[in-house]
């Protein structure tokens, strides 16, 4: 088939293919780059007006809810009157 030489061949293809990439992609500078980029895709920068967009909408809700349940109460206690 291939011989002692190709069997050689691939075993060391084997063996420094991964040491390669581990010594590649474990660079100080690679790493920082490759983690400060995903935490940014991650994690955008916080906008004060999304941010403020964000708790308007939930104190809309929240009120929304409290006005239900208030409604629901004062049924209730008209029902129980009755």
């Amino acid at each position: 088939m291939g011989g002692w030489a190709l069997e050689i061949g691939k075993m060391a293809l084997y063996m420094t293919f991964p040491v390669a990439m581990f010594h590649w992609f474990n660079q100080p500078e690679y790493f920082e780059r490759w983690v400060t980029e995903t935490k940014r895709q991650i994690f955008p920068p916080e906008n004060k007006e999304h941010r403020e967009a964000v708790e308007n909408c939930i104190k809309t809700i929240r009120e929304k809810k409290d006005r239900e349940l208030l409604a629901a109460l004062e049924e209730l206690e008209r029902k129980e009157k009755q």
